[in-house]
């Protein structure tokens, strides 16, 4: 499949024939462990062990691969799996990352509790400021800058094309955490990123029912390398949770196209809530990195964060009054769903630099109709 089709073509057809047996037109699960072989040390397709390699898996990995303007794509068990590969490969005990200031708390926690005891020196920055990035950066020592952007669950917008500039002069890998934007809405391989990583689960996945990682890149020293720890450490993807995967991929252009529609009317409604204190999304002009944003996204996404007024308690109630949304983990499926950082997917930053306001409500805007979500929002904040 030609890189010159568009993004909803290539995400139906980019990959190998989905069966050369018999012209099936969705892709077959593959559920074996192992292959015959023509002979010892041979293979008839390539493929001799599904740790190794499985037919339904490269079909998803080179997808994801066209997808995101990359050579190489990799597909992994959960996308903390796709994580501890990268650092694995990139890292070491004498080494040291810069990672954001409000990342993501699982990120954050295989960054602090796994690796900073491994002896991996670890700074949290504010990668809005290249400045304080390129201050960051210890000097031969420094081998990762990890960017989120759009950051969960705070919404900051990185400079990519800035960042690469500041890691790439240092000697540093970029590799940027896509997930919240998805191919569909941004490309940071073409913005100067080094490896990309994605959690599936989200909208990749896009469903709620499958958990899956993946990591693109385009340079072959650096795939080969990921490819060598995703075979050591084994946290493939299985064939299933590949066909899942591939299946919700097929649709992600249109879905984000619905995701980014109800976002932008659920933020300009929470905007002018009185119960609301600040809504965060990056298709607001109100957000500071809304300019950056507008250069590099297609559209702004479907995650809303806000603060609600009356604190931590009000916020956990209006997490447990909406009726339509539903108060769950998670992001990104077609479903809308609500929660409270501060004591649902960020407990594990609680009392460190990372810890999120106790008022931060986060939703992830599903594709139901509008209308139904902003008076399910209206009345859970009106209690």
């Amino acid at each position: 499949m030609s890189e010159e089709h568009g993004f909803s073509t290539r995400a139906i057809h980019a990959g190998p024939p989905a069966d050369p047996a018999y012209n099936a037109v969705t892709p077959p699960i593959y559920a074996t462990s192992t292959y015959s072989q023509d002979g010892v040390g041979g293979t008839k397709g390539g493929y001799e062990y599904s740790r190794s390699g499985n037919p339904t898996r490269t079909v998803l990995e080179e997808c994801l691969a066209s997808l995101e303007g990359g050579r190489h794509g990799l597909a992994f068990a959960s996308g903390l799996a796709a994580e501890d590969a990268v650092l694995r490969a990139f890292t070491g005990p004498d080494g040291h990352a810069v990672v954001p200031h409000d990342a993501y708390g699982g990120t954050y926690r295989l960054f602090a509790r796994v690796y900073e005891p491994w002896g991996l020196g670890v700074t949290p920055v504010d990668l809005t400021d290249l400045e304080a990035v390129e201050a960051a950066i210890v000097p031969e020592k420094t081998t990762i800058v990890w960017v989120e952007t759009p950051t969960n669950p705070l919404l900051s917008v990185a400079d990519i094309a800035g960042i690469a500039d500041v890691a790439h002069a240092a000697g540093a890998l970029l590799v940027v955490d896509n997930t919240f934007a998805s191919p569909y809405l941004q490309q940071p391989l073409a913005l100067g990123a080094d490896v990309v990583v994605h959690s599936t689960t989200k909208y990749i996945g896009g469903h709620s029912d499958v958990v899956g990682g993946a990591l693109v890149v385009d340079d072959d020293a650096l795939a080969d390398k990921l490819r060598f720890h995703q075979n050591a450490m084994g946290a493939v993807a299985g064939p299933f949770d590949a066909w899942l995967t591939l299946r919700g991929l097929r649709t992600l252009a249109v879905r984000m196209e619905r995701h980014s529609d109800n976002a932008q009317r659920v933020a300009e409604f929470l905007e002018g809530h009185p119960a609301v204190a600040e809504v965060i999304y990056p298709g607001l002009e109100s957000h500071a990195g809304h300019v950056l944003a507008t250069k590099q996204m297609r559209r702004f996404g479907g995650m809303v964060s806000f603060r609600v007024k009356g604190g931590e308690d009000e916020a956990v109630a209006v997490c447990g009054r909406t009726k339509v949304i539903i108060l769950g983990e998670s992001l990104g499926g077609v479903e809308s769903l609500i929660e409270h950082p501060g004591r649902m997917t960020h407990a594990s930053v609680a009392g460190t630099r990372l810890e999120v306001p106790a008022d931060l409500v986060r939703i992830s805007v599903g594709i139901e109709d509008a209308e139904d979500l902003i008076a399910d929002l209206d009345q859970a904040l009106r209690g």
